[in-house]
């Protein structure tokens, strides 16, 4: 039961696959079913919300006004109109939560409010797939004011979900949608090629799926637990004249650290793309 000390009333505006994710952490453990709100146009999405409890509705009606906290998840092209369709509803503490990305934190402020009076309790956050299980990463940006209450709220919300890290612009948010926002896909393909690489090498796919899967998890928890940094244990791993040598030397012939970097730099600049082109 959760304690009414702490009983939040949420809004989800896109009832999509990330509404989904963070309500994994955020329905019973920080709110009840009854106080969420699902906003979305397609039926089916609606239905499979119903099932758990929650609210719904085809598109942003009076009850939105009860609810104080708002997340938009919705596309970037779609951002603009959801706002403007649930801006008669906002009320004076209303808190807005964005994870559209490229979708600046002022533009938003400024569809909610007025010409010479923005909506400036505007935070915008990058959240990533794995919040489905629990282990998500979320950059988080406010503007300035927004109120530190507001902004502990925020981070309270995307933390039942994972780790949390502030930044300060628009820019940098950009930045974490190029890193942990879109990283799961690059880990995603690097997976893909392992098994494979395996499977070309003599292995089942079941024998290379489950080698790959334990050297990805046991690495990375690896680095989590080290006080040493990623270089330091690679190095280790890598006897000189062995077969780590021979293996990082063609990554480092096929420029694997220079890919990785243009790589985020082109879903940055898309971040900033997306920006231009919907606000």
């Amino acid at each position: 039961m959760i304690n009414e000390k702490y009983k939040l009333t949420l809004a989800f505006i896109g009832g999509g696959n990330m509404a989904t994710a963070l309500s994994a952490g955020l329905i019973r453990k920080r709110c009840a079913a009854e106080d969420v709100l699902v906003i979305d146009p397609n039926e089916s999405v609606r239905a499979t919300w119903t099932e758990q409890g929650t609210f719904t509705a085809g598109e942003p009606d009076a009850q939105l006004s009860g609810h104080r906290v708002w997340l938009f998840a919705v596309k970037p092209q779609a951002m603009k109109n959801a706002v403007l369709a649930c801006r008669p509803f906002l009320q004076s503490d209303t808190v807005i939560i964005s994870v559209a990305a490229g979708i600046a934190a002022t533009d938003i402020a400024r569809w909610l409010g007025e010409p010479d009076q923005p909506c400036n309790r505007v935070i915008r956050c990058m959240p990533n797939t794995p919040a489905f299980i629990g282990c998500g990463a979320t950059g988080l940006m406010a503007l300035p004011a927004v109120h530190d209450d507001d902004k502990k709220l925020a981070e309270q919300l995307l933390g039942t979900v994972g780790e949390t890290v502030w930044v300060d612009s628009d820019e940098q948010i950009d930045a974490v949608t190029a890193l942990s926002g879109s990283g799961p896909a690059y880990v995603f393909l690097f997976l893909e090629a392992l098994i494979q690489g395996g499977i070309e090498q003599g292995l089942s796919s079941q024998q290379a799926r489950k080698l790959a899967l334990a050297t990805l998890n046991g690495a990375t928890q690896l680095a989590g637990l080290s006080p040493e940094s990623p270089a330091t244990l690679r190095e280790r791993v890598t006897s000189e004249g062995g077969t780590t040598a021979a293996a990082l030397q063609v990554f480092e012939q096929q420029q694997f650290h220079a890919t990785v970097r243009a790589a985020m730099a082109a879903a940055k600049h898309r971040a900033a793309q997306l920006a231009a082109e919907f606000s």
